[in-house]
C-alpha cells in the first residue's frame, strides 16, 4: 500500500523526468530553428520544431504549468501555420522564434524552482509581449491555421469552434502500463476551456479475483465547453493516447447519424448499455438531435444501423481519432515501438534508464576503491610468493580493470551536444558584431568525461567570443583581403594519445605579434631585449588582465577572459596552445585527459617518496645518460639521445628531496606539448592503476603535481603534472640565468 509520501516521491522524481526532458526537447527545439535559417523549406525540420514544441506543451500540461502550457501553445500556433504552408520562413519569425525558446526555458525555471504557482508579474508581461509578437506574425489567419493540424480531416477543417463538445473516451488495458494518467489528460483538456462534466465509467472493472492493477478498464463521456477551440486543438490534447485508447469527439452541431454510430459503437446490440449511455448523456445535459422524438422513440431510432442512417440523411459517418492516425512515423518519428499489444513483452520494452549522477559518482568512487584494494592483493601475493594466490590475484585484477573501464564509460558523453550550444551563440553574436560567420562542426561523437564536458563549456564560450569579435573581421575588411565575406568559425575534437583534443578554429586576421608584445614590454611582462618565439608571444594573451583591445566592448576588452581560460583548462590537466598566421587566422587548441577519476600510470621513486606520471605521455624507459650523472647541482640540462638532442629534469633537484643519491639512477622519457623531455628519477617500479584523489587546498599552489593517490601498501604517491612540471623548471633556470648562475647547459652523451 502506497502512502502520500510514496505519491509525492513518484511525482516529484517525474516531474524532474519532465524538467530534465524538456531541456533537451528545448535543444532539439533551438537547433531546428538554427536550420531552418540556412534552409527555409526543409519539411522534416519543422515538424521536428513543431513536435518538440508541442511535447513540451503536453507534458508541462500533466503536471499542471498552466504559464508554460499558455505560452507554448502561442508557438505551437505559429509553427503550424508555418508546417501548412501559410507563413514563409524569414528572419523576424526565426528570431521570434529563438526568442520564443528563451522564454519557455525561463518559465521552466519558474517550475524547477517551484515559482509557478505564484507567477512572476515580469516574465507574465514578457510572454504576453512575445504572444502578441507572435500573433502579429499570424495575422488574421490564425483561426484558419489551426484547423490543418496534423490529421485534421475535412469535416475537422468545418468543425465549428465554440459550444460543447462530447468526448467518448475508452482506454485500453495497457494505458497504465505504459505510463498514462487517464485524469492528467482531463485536467490538461481545461486548459483549453470549460469541462463542464465527467463522467466515469466503470462497467468493464472485473471481479477483484480476476483484477489486474495494471490494466485500465475506465472510460470517460466528457461534456467540454470552450469558445475558441477548434476539433484540431482538442484532438491534439489526446495525441499521445492513440495508441491506448478508443476516442471520439463530436462537434456541438453533431446530426443523428454521428450520435447513432458513437452509441452503436459503444454499446453494440446490449440493450442495458445502450439505456446506461444514453441516461449519462441525458444526465450530462445532452440534446439528441432526434428530430424532436421522445426518449423511447430515440432508442427506437438508434436500434437503425448507422450507415444506413448516414446514408439517408447523407452525412458522413462519425470521426475517430485513431483512424486519422494513418501515419505513426509522424507521430512518434523517435520514438521506439513501445510494445507489441500484449503482457509478455513488458521485460523487453526498456532500453535506458535514468540514473542519478550522484549515484554514478559513487559508483566511480567505489571502484577506484577497488583498484587500491586490488593493488594491496597483489603486492601481498608477491610477498606470499604463492602461484595460486598469483594466478587469483591477476584475474582479480584483470576483472577490477574492465569493471574500472565500464564505469568510466558510463560517464563518457559525446560532445556534440556542448558543441551544438554554440550555433545559437554565433548566430547572436556575429548579427550583433554586423557580421555573417558560419559555424562549422566536427567530431562532435568525440567522448570525454561529463564532468569535464560541463567544466570545459565556459573556456569554449570565451574562445568562441574572442574568435567572433577580435578574430573574424568584418564582411569589408576581409572583402578588401580578397576573402570571402562570410567567415568560418571551426570547432573540432579528436582523440590522441589518450587525450581528447579540442580546437576553435577562425579564418580571421590572426594574432597582432608586434602589438602583444608591445603591450607585455608596456605591462613589464618580458624585457625589451628578450628574444620570443612566435609561440611565446603567444601565450603572454593568457597574462591577467592582458588585452590588445583598442575599445572595450559588451563582448571583450577589459582583459579578463583569457587568464581564466587558462585557469580553468589548467585546473582539469590540461593545456592549451595557439597556432595563428597573421591574415590567414587562428587556432586554439585545448589537450585535455579523458578523466579526471581513474588514470593509467607508470610508478617511479625518488628517494622516499613515489610519484606516478600518467601513462599516456610515456614515450621509453632508458639507462641514465652519462651526461645526467654529474651531480653539480643542476635541475636540468640536456642529453644526446640517438643524436637527437632532449632536455631532462632531474625530480630530486625539481622537488628539493635531500639524502645521499643512488649508484644507479634511470631516466624516463616523457611526452610533452613542447616536445619529449626526461624525467631522471631513482627507480623505475612500472605500470600502475592510479586513482587520482585532488590535493588539499594548502598544496594546490605547488607546481607540477596534478594530484595524489594512495598504493595498494597504503602509502601516498604524487601524480605529476608533466607541462606544468617542465615548465616551472624553464621558468627557475631563466631565473637562474639572469641572476648569473649556471643555468640549461647543453651536454653530450
Amino acid at each position: 500500500m502506497t502512502t502520500r509520501h510514496d505519491d509525492d516521491e513518484i511525482l516529484a522524481a517525474a516531474r524532474a523526468g519532465f524538467l530534465e526532458e524538456a531541456d533537451e526537447l528545448l535543444s532539439q527545439f533551438e537547433q531546428c530553428l538554427l536550420g531552418l535559417e540556412t534552409d527555409p523549406h526543409d519539411a522534416e525540420v519543422i515538424n521536428a520544431a513543431f513536435r518538440a514544441a508541442h511535447t513540451i506543451k503536453g507534458t508541462a500540461g500533466l503536471f499542471g504549468c498552466d504559464a508554460v502550457v499558455g505560452f507554448t501553445h502561442e508557438v505551437e500556433t505559429l509553427l503550424e501555420a508555418v508546417r501548412a504552408g501559410h507563413l514563409a520562413v524569414d528572419e523576424p519569425l526565426i528570431a521570434a522564434l529563438l526568442q520564443s525558446r528563451d522564454q519557455m526555458e525561463r518559465l521552466l525555471d519558474e517550475v524547477r524552482a517551484g515559482r509557478s504557482d505564484t507567477p512572476d508579474p515580469e516574465l507574465d508581461a514578457i510572454s504576453r509581449d512575445l504572444g502578441a509578437q507572435l500573433r502579429t506574425l499570424l495575422g488574421l489567419e490564425a483561426p484558419a491555421q489551426q484547423a490543418h493540424a496534423p490529421g485534421a480531416g475535412t469535416a475537422a477543417a468545418a468543425a465549428p469552434v465554440g459550444g460543447s463538445w462530447q468526448i467518448s473516451l475508452r482506454f485500453r488495458l495497457d494505458a497504465l502500463r505504459n505510463g498514462l494518467d487517464p485524469l492528467s489528460f482531463i485536467r490538461y483538456l481545461a486548459t483549453l476551456g470549460t469541462v463542464e462534466h465527467v463522467a466515469t465509467l466503470d462497467e468493464r472493472v472485473p471481479g477483484l479475483d480476476a483484477l489486474d492493477a495494471e490494466d485500465c478498464h475506465l472510460g470517460f463521456e466528457l461534456r467540454f465547453a470552450s469558445d475558441d477551440a477548434d476539433r484540431a486543438m482538442i484532438e491534439q490534447v489526446f495525441e499521445f493516447l492513440i495508441d491506448d485508447c478508443d476516442l471520439t469527439i463530436l462537434e456541438p452541431d453533431a446530426p443523428a447519424a454521428r450520435w447513432d454510430a458513437l452509441l452503436r459503437q459503444r454499446c453494440g446490440d446490449d440493450d442495458a448499455a445502450r439505456a446506461r449511455l444514453l441516461a449519462t448523456w441525458a444526465a450530462q445535459g445532452v440534446a439528441l438531435p432526434m428530430r424532436g422524438a421522445p426518449a423511447a422513440a430515440a432508442g427506437a431510432a438508434l436500434e437503425r444501423p448507422a450507415n444506413v442512417e448516414a446514408a439517408a440523411t447523407g452525412e458522413p459517418p462519425a470521426p475517430q481519432i485513431e483512424r486519422r492516425a494513418a501515419d505513426p512515423a509522424e507521430r512518434r518519428r523517435n520514438e521506439p515501438e513501445r510494445r507489441a499489444g500484449s503482457k509478455d513483452r513488458r521485460g523487453d520494452d526498456t532500453r535506458f534508464l535514468r540514473v542519478s549522477a550522484d549515484k554514478l559518482d559513487r559508483l566511480i568512487d567505489l571502484i577506484g576503491e577497488l583498484v587500491i584494494a586490488g593493488s594491496g592483493a597483489q603486492l601481498v601475493a608477491q610477498r606470499e610468493a604463492s602461484p595460486a594466490f598469483l594466478e587469483a590475484a591477476q584475474r582479480i585484477h584483470d576483472l577490477v580493470q574492465e569493471a574500472r573501464d565500464g564505469a568510466l564509460s558510463l560517464r563518457m558523453v559525446p560532445i556534440g551536444e556542448t558543441f551544438a550550444r554554440f550555433q545559437r551563440v554565433v548566430r547572436d553574436v556575429s548579427k550583433g558584431l554586423g557580421k555573417d560567420v558560419e559555424l562549422e562542426i566536427t567530431g562532435g561523437d568525440t567522448e570525454l568525461d561529463k564532468s569535464m564536458v560541463e567544466a570545459i563549456a565556459d573556456p569554449l564560450m570565451h574562445l568562441v567570443r574572442n574568435s567572433l569579435d577580435h578574430g573574424i573581421e568584418s564582411a569589408e575588411d576581409r572583402q578588401l583581403t580578397g576573402k570571402s565575406p562570410r567567415g568560418r568559425l571551426a570547432l573540432n575534437a579528436y582523440h590522441e594519445s589518450g587525450l581528447i583534443v579540442i580546437e576553435v578554429s577562425d579564418d580571421g586576421r590572426g594574432l597582432p605579434r608586434e602589438r602583444i608584445l608591445a603591450k607585455a614590454i608596456e605591462r613589464g611582462l618580458v624585457s625589451a631585449d628578450q628574444p620570443m618565439t612566435d609561440a611565446e608571444v603567444n601565450q603572454l594573451i593568457f597574462a591577467p588582465g592582458f588585452s590588445t583591445a583598442e575599445k572595450v566592448t559588451d563582448l571583450s576588452g577589459r582583459g579578463v577572459g583569457m587568464d581564466v581560460v587558462k585557469r580553468n583548462i589548467d585546473s582539469l590537466r590540461g593545456q592549451i596552445h595557439i597556432a595563428s598566421t597573421p591574415g590567414a587566422g587562428t587556432t586554439m587548441q585545448i589537450r585535455l585527459p579523458l578523466t579526471l577519476a581513474i588514470i593509467d600510470g607508470f610508478l617511479t621513486t625518488v628517494g622516499e617518496v613515489h610519484y606516478v606520471v600518467p601513462l599516456e605521455g610515456v614515450v621509453e624507459c632508458i639507462e641514465t645518460p652519462p651526461a645526467c650523472k654529474a651531480d653539480d647541482g643542476r635541475l636540468s640540462g640536456c642529453f644526446d639521445l640517438r643524436g637527437e638532442v632532449l632536455p631532462y629534469v632531474d625530480l630530486r633537484r625539481a622537488f628539493r628531496q635531500d639524502g645521499e643519491r643512488p649508484a644507479r639512477q634511470s631516466m624516463l622519457l616523457v611526452r610533452t606539448p613542447t616536445g619529449k623531455v626526461g624525467l631522471l628519477v631513482d627507480r623505475l617500479l612500472g605500470e600502475h592503476q592510479t586513482v587520482l584523489k585532488p590535493l588539499g587546498r594548502v598544496f594546490q599552489h605547488l607546481p607540477g603535481i596534478a594530484g595524489s593517490t594512495v598504493l595498494g601498501s597504503g602509502e601516498v604517491a604524487l601524480v605529476l603534472d608533466l607541462p606544468s612540471l617542465v615548465g616551472h623548471a624553464a621558468i627557475s633556470h631563466a631565473a637562474l640565468r639572469r641572476q648569473g648562475h649556471a643555468g640549461l647547459r647543453p651536454a653530450t652523451a
